[in-house]
C-alpha cells in the first residue's frame, strides 16, 4: 500500500529535490501570491515570512510591468546584489517560488531546475 502525501509533504519534497540538485543555493521558498509562506528551506536564519511577502509583492509588480510592456505571461524575474541574487518564479496562479543564490551560480542549470520546480509547485497547489 502506498502512502498518500499531503500537499505540504509534496511541496517539501519538491524543494528538497531542488536543493539536492543545486546544493549551493542559500534558500528556497514557496509562498502564496498573497505573500504567505507555504514551504521553505532557508538558511542562516532568514525570516521566511518577510521573504514570502516580498517575493509575492515583487512577482505582482513584475506581472504588471510585463503586462504594460506587452511581454506576455511573466515566468520569472530577478533581483541582483553584489554578493547574491534572488530569482522569483511564477508557480501558476496561486504560488510563487523564490530561490536565493550566491553570485557565480550556473544560471542555465538554475533556470532549468527552478522552472521545473515552479511547474511542480503549480501542479501541487
Amino acid at each position: 500500500m502506498t502512502a498518500i502525501l499531503s500537499k505540504q509533504d509534496r511541496l517539501n519534497a519538491t524543494l528538497s529535490t531542488l536543493r539536492t540538485a543545486m546544493p549551493e543555493l542559500r534558500g528556497v521558498l514557496v509562498a502564496t501570491v498573497d505573500g504567505l509562506p507555504i514551504a521553505q528551506a532557508m538558511s542562516d536564519g532568514t525570516d521566511a515570512n518577510r521573504v514570502a511577502a516580498m517575493a509575492a509583492t515583487a512577482i505582482g509588480l513584475g506581472k504588471r510591468i510585463n503586462d504594460t510592456l506587452g511581454g506576455g505571461e511573466l515566468t520569472d524575474m530577478s533581483v541582483s546584489g553584489l554578493t547574491g541574487q534572488v530569482y522569483i518564479y511564477s508557480a501558476g496562479s496561486k504560488g510563487v517560488l523564490a530561490v536565493v543564490v550566491p553570485t557565480g551560480v550556473n544560471l542555465g542549470l538554475l533556470h532549468m531546475e527552478a522552472r521545473d520546480t515552479a511547474q511542480s509547485v503549480a501542479n501541487i497547489l
